[in-house]
Formats: C-alpha cells, structure tokens, sequence
C-alpha cells in the first residue's frame, strides 16, 4: 500500500511513481496544500529557498512559477543566489528535492496567439512555454507534476489547454495538472461543461478550478457539479487560489480553506508565497488538516 501523502516521510516521496502520487493525493481524503513560489523573486531570508520556507509553512507539495525549462534556476539555491549572478544546473530540481523532501512541479503556460485578448499579451520565455520540448525536458530536470495554466497576461486558450495535455501524454512521465485560476488576460470563460469533458477525455489526471470565493461570478453550485463529473471519471481536483487573495486576513483564507473542502477538492493551492506573509499557507493547512497533522509535517525531518 501506498503512504498517503498528508502523512508520507521524504523516503515515501522519493520512491513514489506517478501512480503512488495520484494514490497519495486521493487517499489524504483532501487535506493536501499545494504551495506556489515564483522562483526569479528573491527569497525572504538569504541562503534559503522560497521553497523550503513554504514546506516549514505546512505546504505537501511545491509548485514552481517562472521556472524556465531551458535555464534552471532557483534562486536560493547553491550559486543561484541572485538573479544577476544565478549559474544555471540541470541538477537544481533533484537537489531541491533533497532539501524539501516534497513533490515538485513546475508551471508551464500553453500560449495561444489567437486568443482573443482582455488586456496586452505579455511574452514569456519558450522555455516557460507547454511544448513538446518543454514537457519533455521538465521530465529529465526531475519534477514529478506540471500544471498547464497561465499567469494574468500571457493569453492562453483551454483549447491550447487540451492539446498540450495530449502532448504531456506522451512526453512527459509525472503527473497533469490542468485548468485556469482566472481568464489570463483572455476574453473566454474559464471553464464550461465541454471544457472539462475535453481535459478529461485528453488524459489529465488532476483538474484546476478557481478555488470558490476567488473569482467573480462563480459559485459553489457550479464548481460542486464539475468536482462530482471529475471523480466520476477517478481523476482528482485541485482548488486555486490565484487572485491575490492568498494575502487576505486570516479569516478568509479559513473560510475558503472549509468551503472548497466541502466541495470534495483534492488539493488546495495557494499562490505567490514570497508576496505574502507564510502564515496564509499554515491557516490553509490548519484548516483543512487540523493542528497535529500541520506540525506534524512541519517537524518531519527530510533525513525520514
């Protein structure tokens, strides 16, 4: 049997399989925090990664933002400590894995030029871009999930969303993670009934809805339907909270904690750590979890 991951040692991580991972997730039975570090921002504290500080926070599992495939760099890390000084290595993600003794994933934004635009498009790196290439490089750098979405401005579409989950398919050996937080400068809505089936059916294990509070218009009677036709289908689903919320009081992010796990979410994530104060991923935590469960996973030594 396979440790769930609410309760998993570093040792249980590192030999999970892709299969061992999604099991871990779904039979923590929703009490899973995903932590969003945005790793060109330079960390709180010297010496140490955004990283590391999100998992003492009582974070499971550790999304990248703004990593780029092709020049691997986490600033924190061993001669990445500034941006203008960051020596490059193929080995930062392993290496960080050793430290954190937690999942990793990274961000990788399916751009589509033709979406009809909100606001100005911004241009990103290809090697934040979901590619053939990308998808397949993330694999050898050693992450264990990616999660194809966008940030405010890039301009994606969830048909380049589908597309890039078939490619991920084949190209990529860890798990998918697919959907918007927010509408990323596109004009269509975020999510409908077909957009769903069309992620499913693509082979996407996890889904990404907003987490219900976080955007204008969507509630919880809606996000319910879509979580029930996701397990329906034995793949996951993780909450979002991606419109600057995760810096709201204390007591927000409880409420959100406790009505997106009454929703049945598998995982709740919480984004831009360096831009607000860590104690936001531990309220998440407390939570959904309870206190024990949350010291618990601060305490465990990655030496387990």
């Amino acid at each position: 049997m396979v440790k769930r991951l609410l309760s998993a040692n570093a040792s249980d991580v590192q030999a999970y399989t892709k299969d061992d991972l999604f099991k871990a997730i779904q039979s923590s039975e929703g009490r899973i925090v995903m932590s969003e570090n945005v790793v060109m921002h330079e960390p709180s504290e010297e010496g140490i990664t955004t990283s590391e500080m999100t998992k003492a926070s009582g974070a499971d599992m550790i999304l990248l933002n703004a990593f780029d495939v092709f020049n691997p760099i986490v600033l924190g890390m061993p001669n990445q400590e500034a941006i203008n000084t960051a020596i490059p290595n193929d080995n930062v993600i392993k290496e960080l894995k050793k430290f954190i003794g937690r999942p990793i994933g990274l961000n990788l934004e399916p751009i589509d030029l033709d979406a009809p635009m909100l606001e100005d498009r911004l241009t990103i790196p290809k090697g934040r871009q979901a590619s053939a290439e990308t998808l397949r490089k993330a694999g050898e750098l050693g992450f264990d999930f990616v999660v194809l979405t966008a940030n405010p401005g890039v301009g994606t579409s969830n048909k380049a969303i589908t597309d890039n989950i078939k490619i991920a398919k084949t190209e990529f050996n860890g798990l998918v993670i697919a959907g918007k937080m927010h509408k990323a400068g596109s004009s269509e809505p975020i999510f409908t009934d077909e957009t769903i089936d069309n992620y499913l059916d693509a082979g996407a294990d996890i889904i990404l809805l907003p987490a219900v509070g976080t955007v204008w218009g969507i509630g919880a009677t809606e996000i319910k339907r879509i979580i029930d036709k996701i397990h329906a289908k034995g793949k996951l689903a993780l909450s979002a909270i991606g419109t600057s919320q995760e810096s709201a009081q204390p007591d927000v992010i409880r409420q959100l904690a406790i009505r997106n796990k009454e929703l049945g979410f598998d995982i709740q994530h919480i984004g831009d750590a360096q831009r607000n104060r860590y104690e936001a991923i531990s309220e998440l935590k407390i939570a959904i979890a309870g206190y024990r469960h949350f010291i618990a996973a601060v305490s465990r030594s990655v030496e387990r």
